[in-house]
């Protein structure tokens, strides 16, 4: 961790940054797996609601 003091005697810690890289484009068998849990996480959302509005 990088600190340095101010004249004031004020301490300033700055933290350290990790190294910068590009992102790899999924490939499809991933995507395919991106595509299959946002299904399930609507049909999730959905069902809740359905549930909500018949129970109230």
């Amino acid at each position: 961790m990088y600190t340095t003091q101010l004249d004031n005697g004020v301490l300033n810690a700055y933290a350290v940054e990790p190294e910068m890289y590009l992102a790899a484009y999924p490939s499809p068998e991933q995507q395919q797996r991106y595509a299959l849990q946002g299904a399930i996480a609507t049909l999730l959302v959905t069902g809740l609601f359905l549930v909500s509005l018949a129970v109230s």
